[in-house]
């Protein structure tokens, strides 16, 4: 909140008119303010995404803001973290200029590479390229053109043109950025001229030579041709060259989608449009897995592959937080991939990168890659962050919970540092050990089957991490989910939007499913009092409304089962009206569990399997309302004496999140395995900055009772 200086404000001022009168003739005009920390040049370390950098800023007035917090950014929780990882813990690595440029209207834009970042080939420079603003190669909305060049000769040596049929432009009515259609004709024609490629590819040799390093560099063509460098920084991650190989105008088969699930795997391909096809062709262990979209019925061929590929979805669909909780890679958004490869092909799958590329060879690629040898989760995430082992278990005020769905898959997360299961998700046990229709055994009498398997499944975890507890959560099947079980035709209805219908708590007071929501219930007093594992509570998911959470604890009281001091009765945040009638819903439920995924979409308005909406930025946790929303959960439960968590995705993506989540008070954070680490780090550091702020504060006060005394 500290002003800057006004000697350095006037600075800044009359520097900033006079870049614009040069540019363009007034006191006034859009401009890029980016940071530039000395740390960033460094080779090991590249910064990239950890400072805030803000594009058209109007005004002195607002360059003064983007300035100050430009230097913030080098204290948030994301660049500490950094910092720590990479031994940058004296003030080297809080030295930062702040850079002003002129904003351009780029009739193409990309990124461009000194040395192949694939093998680290040092004898050509690749590019990436698309219309409008680079932005949309950033956030993977746009498959780019690529070009090879080769350094000696300066030709193009391989090409690449994609079908670019969207471009992100500037909109000078609305001062915005606005997502435009390209026409059919200028969408597939390439967004740079070879002659342009060759410019780009000169000035980063030049740069390489200058830096003496390998550069990666952002760059724009406006609409007269001009070429701007907006960005360079070092290749930080170089992979050893390979034997000098002949460079031959052969199109290299890559595909760019969004990075789904960390890791790389390698496989052959197996497209499968259908599970019902899996039968038809089988599938093997260690093939990549290319379809469409998943569901839960995929989870079982999910387990066993190398690798997941989708041709729809975000980060936050059913195939991204599956293949994260099974720790396999995958890559989501692949627009028309399952028509561009084929069956036995071999795939090389960047999850961390959201690239999939088509190689040749299976055994040199496996010979490439051993560094990616299998190893625990939890070894591969302290080293993901640059943590010895004994670093990362830090004592937190906020508890660190994990989510998990498949229970044989605790086995694999017992070493990492989780204070308990925030939420277990039921539907895997259904779908994998059991697979019928709830209402299909009980017509059939089969009621201990399912009791008998879901009781098994949950044991199986609170049995290996007790007397740390365990939140299961009732089943959130949708209505097409529960169709595909066994017999679940002859129980489900059609539903035209299930995302919103019958799922949640309507579904077990309704008679039609109540027999089968006691089924669960029995399954959970079995766990608990027949296995005596005390460690095991519940979640209610998709509360609407008061009166329905009424019966759903009334239906649990009828099963013997009531809130106690060691069993709770949790409901998960995930629809406006929890938030908005907070002390009410306090009267029903020891807990809450905000579930961002759903709360985002519902007070966004927005489908969240929408690949569109995504695109465009619409399903962000980070959007102010859904924030207000969560701040109202969180404050509401506090207020009642009640436990509060958050569960859904954001906090495993977005350390700022994290950090309003900690400073609001929430009591628990439950993220995906992989992110567990990172997570319990990030909310110690943010303790302790909080516990320094609050000692500030203090010694304030105290000081000023001197002054006044005085």
């Amino acid at each position: 909140s500290t002003e800057l200086p006004d000697e350095i404000a006037r600075e800044i001022t009359v520097s900033y008119e006079n870049l614009c009168r040069k540019a363009v003739g007034s006191n006034i005009c859009r401009v890029a303010v980016r940071s530039s920390a000395i740390a960033e040049d460094l080779a090991e370390a590249s910064f990239a995404g950890q400072h805030d950098t803000f594009l058209n800023v109007y005004s002195a007035e607002n360059v003064l803001q983007a300035v100050k917090k430009c230097w913030a950014s080098l204290f948030t929780a994301r660049a500490l973290i950094y910092r720590k990882a990479k031994g940058l813990v004296d003030e080297k690595g809080l030295a930062m200029a702040v850079i002003i440029q002129i904003m351009i209207d780029p009739r193409s834009a990309g990124v461009a590479f000194s040395v192949n970042p694939l093998d680290g080939d040092p004898n050509i420079v690749v590019i990436e390229s698309i219309w409008g603003l680079g932005e949309y190669i950033v956030r993977g909305v746009i498959t780019p053109d690529k070009f090879v060049v080769e350094k000696q000769s300066l030709n193009v040596v391989e090409k690449f043109i994609s079908k670019k049929d969207r471009e992100l432009v500037y909109d000078p009515e609305k001062r915005a950025n606005l997502d435009k259609q390209v026409p059919g004709e200028r969408a597939e024609k390439p967004s740079i001229s070879d002659e342009e490629a060759r410019e780009i590819a000169s000035i980063a040799m030049k740069l390489e030579k200058m830096l003496n390093t390998p550069v990666d560099i952002e760059w724009a063509i406006d609409g007269s041709g001009r070429l701007y460098v907006l960005q360079v920084r070092p290749v930080t991650t170089i992979p050893k060259p390979q034997a000098p190989r002949k460079i031959q105008a052969k199109e290299k088969r890559i595909f760019k989608g969004l990075a789904a699930s960390p890791g790389i795997g390698v496989g052959r391909v197996k497209i499968l449009r259908s599970v019902e096809e899996a039968k038809l062709k089988g599938f093997n262990r260690g093939e990549v897995l290319v379809t469409s979209m998943t569901d839960p019925d995929w989870v079982p061929l999910m387990r066993i592959a190398s690798a997941i590929v989708t041709e729809k979805g975000g980060v936050t669909s059913h195939a991204a937080i599956t293949a994260r909780e099974l720790g396999i890679p995958a890559v989501v958004g692949v627009a028309g991939i399952m028509d561009s490869i084929m069956d036995g092909e071999i795939l090389k799958v960047d999850g961390s990168r959201g690239i999939v590329e088509v190689i040749e060879h299976f055994e040199q690629e496996k010979k490439l890659d051993n560094g990616y040898a299998e190893v625990s989760l939890a070894t591969q995430a302290i080293e993901s962050v640059g943590a010895r082992r004994e670093e990362i278990y830090i004592p937190t005020a906020t508890k660190i919970y994990m989510n998990l769905g498949e229970p044989e898959a605790i086995e694999k997360y017992l070493d990492l540092p989780f204070d308990g299961i925030g939420l277990m998700r039921i539907e895997f046990v259904i779908s994998s050990w059991i697979g019928y229709h709830p209402i299909y055994l009980i017509k059939h009498e089969k009621q201990e089957f399912f009791i008998d398997r879901l009781s098994s499944g949950i044991a199986m975890v609170a049995s290996k991490i007790a007397p740390r507890p365990v939140i299961v959560r009732f089943s959130d099947f949708k209505s097409n989910e529960y169709r595909r079980l066994i017999g679940g035709e002859d129980f489900e209805p059609e539903e035209r939007n299930p995302m919103l219908g019958w799922r949640g708590a309507s579904r077990y007071i309704h008679p039609l499913y109540r027999e089968a929501f006691k089924l669960e219930l029995n399954a959970i007093k079995r766990v608990r009092e027949e296995m005596g594992l005390r460690n095991v509570w519940v979640m209610v998911p998709m509360v609407r409304t008061l009166w329905e959470a009424e019966k759903v604890i009334e239906l649990m009281a009828e099963e013997d089962l009531r809130s106690s001091k060691d069993f709770k009765i949790w409901a998960m945040a995930e629809v406006p009206s929890i938030a908005l009638l907070i002390d009410e819903f306090s009267k029903y439920f020891d807990g809450f569990s905000i579930g961002s995924n759903d709360l985002s979409q519902m007070v966004l308005g927005i489908d969240r399997d929408s690949d569109l909406l995504s695109s465009m930025g619409y399903f962000d946790e980070r959007d102010e309302a859904v924030l207000k929303a969560m701040r109202m959960i969180i404050r509401g439960a506090k207020r009642n004496g009640r436990t509060v968590s958050i569960c859904g995705q954001a906090p495993s993506y977005y350390p700022e999140i994290v950090e309003f989540l900690v400073r609001e008070g929430i009591d628990s954070i439950s993220v995906n395995p992989d992110a567990v680490i990172s997570t319990r780090r990030i909310v110690a550091s943010i303790e302790r900055r909080l516990m320094l702020e609050m000692l500030g504060e203090i010694k304030s006060r105290r000081s000023g009772k001197r002054s006044s005394s005085l």
